[in-house]
C-alpha cells in the first residue's frame, strides 16, 4: 500500500522524537538558576562552617588522634611524629621505687639499684645506653625523691630539663594513696589537674622529649605478699603506707573496706595517667606494672613492700618492652 508523504513526514518526526534526550521543563530555565543557586550555596557555606567549628569533619592538628592527612604527604609537609625506640639519654622521675629505697638497706635510697637509671641492677639505661655510657652515668640521671606525690613532679621536671633527656620515665602516685589514711588521698580530681599541668610542663620545656609513664602498683597485692612476713608486719608499725598497711592482720569489714577503697583509688589514679599520657603522642603509658604480681622475693627483705633488687629488674625489663615496641 501506498503512504502519502505526509503520513511518512509524520512517522519520521514521532520516531525521531522518541530517541531524543528529554528536555529540561520550563521550570528549570535559566532565568531561575542563579537565586536558587545563591540560595543552596549560602546553606551549604553556613553548614560546613557548623560542622567545621564543632569538629565534624576531624582536624588533623594531632597526629596521634587522627593521623597523617593528605597534607602530610606534600613536599612542604612536617614529617610525621615517630617514636625512638633507642634513646641517647635518660632521665627519671618519681617517688621511693625509684630510688630503690630500701633494695640494698634499711629506711635508705639506693639509686644504684634503680629500675630507670641504676647501674647495678641491669636497669632501662643499661639496656638502652651504650655499656661505657651507661657505665659513666654521663647520659642519665635519677631526679626521684623518697615520699615523693604528684605535686612534686614540676619541681623534678624543672631539674630534667637542664639536661635535655631524649627519655624521662615517671612513676608517681603510690603517695598520694599511701597517706595516714584513706581520708588522707589525693582526689582524682586533683591528681589529673596536677599530673596534667606537670605533663603540660614538660611538654613546653622538652618538646621533641619522650615520656615513659608506669601505672602506679596494686598496693593491696603489695599488702597480701608482705603481710605474711613477721618481720615485715614489724616494720610496717612505723608508717609505711598506713593506710594499706595499718593493721595488717585485721580482716573484719571496716579494715577490708578501708584497703579497698585505696585499691580503688590507685585504679583512678592510673585512668588519669593512661588518659593524661593518651593525648602525647610522645607519652607511653604502661599498665604492666600494676598488673605485675610481685612475689616475697621481689619486695625488699626490709620492709616486705617496695621493689627488692629482683623486683627493681622486673620493672627495668617491663619498661624496657614498652619502650623499644614498634607501636604503642
Amino acid at each position: 500500500m501506498r503512504v502519502s508523504a505526509t503520513r511518512r513526514k509524520r512517522s519520521a518526526a514521532a520516531s525521531s522524537t522518541t530517541r531524543t534526550i528529554v528536555r529540561p521543563s520550563p521550570r528549570t530555565t535559566s532565568r531561575t538558576t542563579p537565586r536558587a543557586f545563591g540560595r543552596a550555596g549560602a546553606v551549604l557555606f553556613t553548614t560546613a562552617a557548623v560542622l567545621s567549628s564543632a569538629g565534624c569533619f576531624g582536624s588533623s592538628d594531632n597526629p596521634s588522634r587522627h593521623g597523617p592527612t593528605r597534607a602530610d604527604k606534600s613536599p612542604g609537609a612536617k614529617p610525621a611524629i615517630v617514636w625512638n625506640t633507642k634513646p641517647t639519654s635518660i632521665a627519671s622521675l618519681g617517688d621511693s621505687i625509684t630510688r630503690g629505697f630500701d633494695a640494698c638497706s634499711v629506711l635508705s635510697d639506693c639509686p644504684e639499684v634503680s629500675w630507670s637509671t641504676g647501674t647495678d641492677v641491669d636497669s632501662l639505661a643499661q639496656r638502652l645506653l651504650s655499656a661505657a655510657t651507661a657505665r659513666a652515668g654521663t647520659h642519665s640521671w635519677n631526679f626521684a625523691k623518697t615520699g615523693a606525690v604528684v605535686a612534686d613532679l614540676p619541681g623534678q621536671i624543672e631539674a630534667a630539663a637542664a639536661r635535655k633527656p631524649k627519655l624521662i620515665t615517671v612513676m608517681i602516685g603510690a603517695n598520694d594513696a599511701c597517706r595516714n589514711s584513706a581520708d588522707d588521698m589525693t582526689s582524682t580530681e586533683q591528681f589529673r589537674t596536677t599530673f596534667t599541668s606537670a605533663l603540660t610542663r614538660l611538654r613546653r620545656d622538652l618538646p621533641k622529649t619522650q615520656v615513659y609513664v608506669a601505672s602506679v602498683p596494686d598496693l593491696k597485692r603489695l599488702w597480701s605478699e608482705g603481710r605474711k612476713n613477721v618481720f615485715g608486719r614489724q616494720i610496717w608499725k612505723l608508717g609505711i603506707c598506713p593506710s594499706m598497711l595499718k593493721d595488717s592482720q585485721d580482716l573484719d569489714a571496716a579494715s577490708n573496706d578501708r584497703r579497698q577503697r585505696v585499691a580503688d583509688q590507685v585504679t583512678e589514679y592510673n585512668k588519669v595517667l593512661k588518659d593524661v599520657c593518651g593525648r602525647d603522642v610522645l607519652c607511653r603509658y604502661d599498665p604492666a606494672v600494676h598488673e605485675y604480681r610481685f612475689t616475697t622475693d621481689e619486695l625488699s627483705k626490709w620492709d616486705w613492700f617496695h621493689p627488692s633488687k629482683a623486683g627493681q629488674r622486673q620493672l627495668a625489663e617491663m619498661a624496657y618492652r614498652r619502650i623499644t615496641a614498634s607501636a604503642p
